[in-house]
């Protein structure tokens, strides 16, 4: 790598971290109890002051979790879009999202939790994975015309399902299942798995950056310059399900972040993976600790859930790229 690249791969995740930090410090700050920087200041030092306990036991957890989904399902989108080469290419829309929410959907009507319900996601989230690159094979290869609209089918079958599970739910458990499926971190549990599989998994894709790069340019190319893209395509397939039944786990079904914020990044930056990948993850992050902050803020003490306020955010934005982009 060149110095100068160097410089701006260093620029550009330095001014995203420096974001990162300003928008966790603006929704430590705001809530239905505002805070101010000295009372911000005085709280991290003083554990016997209440504004302590509604940092650490309440904002700082459920911003790190909301850090963690954004940066998980950005993630899976970025790898999603390279190894289709369709901007269109996410979680939601190729139908994972669904499926990671009926296994966990499942999981809630049996009584169960904590690791029965990532499982039950990641199960959900693999299976309808597998579903759809077999359907969109078909008799011969897939296409990715195909295989998205393969995966829109899939999706609304998953949200049939969904629609299913819901009816036959006990009228006690409806309305939190109805909230944790629009997203929702009020209930969010310890960060510390989602952000532990959000650093493993950037950090199994950084040293196959350059391959993915290669792959983004086109399968038969990337074969003629060594890469093995049978396994890379099955490595991928396996990865992007797992960190979606994660951020399914944590939060609920939350769309857009993993549609709209890699295709913004490579935008502005191109599509060389050494960089592409940890900015989607930073951005995503960022961006879903704002939403998340919003979702808090706009009609508090209430609470909207996460998902109204990506949508809100992400139909115009990822309008705008799309007509910026002139795709056809």
């Amino acid at each position: 790598m060149s110095v100068l690249k160097r410089k701006q791969f260093t620029l550009v995740l330095l001014g995203l971290s420096s974001l990162s930090l300003l928008t966790f410090l603006w929704g430590i700050t705001r809530g239905s109890v505002d805070l101010t920087l000295a009372q911000l200041w005085q709280a991290l030092f003083d554990n016997e002051q209440i504004e302590h306990q509604l940092i650490f036991d309440l904002r700082l957890p459920r911003q790190l979790s909301a850090f963690a989904v954004g940066g998980l399902l950005a993630l899976a989108g970025a790898l999603m879009q390279t190894l289709l080469r369709n901007p269109l290419a996410d979680p939601y829309v190729l139908g994972i999202s669904g499926g990671a929410a009926v296994g966990a959907l499942l999981i809630m009507l049996l009584g169960l939790s904590g690791l029965w319900l990532t499982g039950g996601s990641f199960i959900g989230a693999l299976l309808s994975m597998l579903l759809v690159f077999t359907l969109a094979h078909g008799k011969g290869s897939w296409t990715t015309t195909r295989l998205l609209l393969t995966g829109v089918i899939v999706a609304a079958g998953w949200g049939a399902l969904i629609s299913f599970i819901l009816s036959i739910s006990p009228d006690t458990n409806l309305r939190g299942m109805l909230f944790w499926l629009m997203g929702d971190f009020s209930q969010a549990g310890n960060p510390g798995t989602a952000l532990m599989i959000m650093i493993l998994g950037l950090a199994l894709c950084l040293p196959m950056a350059r391959n993915l790069t290669l792959l983004s340019r086109g399968e038969l190319q990337a074969q003629a310059l060594g890469v093995d893209v049978a396994r890379m395509r099955w490595g991928i397939y396996f990865l992007a399900s797992l960190l979606t039944a994660i951020a399914v786990t944590q939060a609920g079904s939350i769309g857009f972040v993993g549609l709209v914020v890699p295709h913004m990044v490579r935008l502005a930056i191109g599509n060389d993976q050494r960089l592409l990948l940890p900015a989607s993850v930073l951005l995503g992050g960022t961006l879903l600790v704002c939403a998340d902050t919003l979702a808090r803020t706009v009609i508090a003490p209430q609470q909207l859930p996460v998902g109204v306020i990506t949508a809100f955010l992400g139909v115009p934005l990822f309008l705008y790229l799309l007509r910026r982009s002139q795709f056809s």
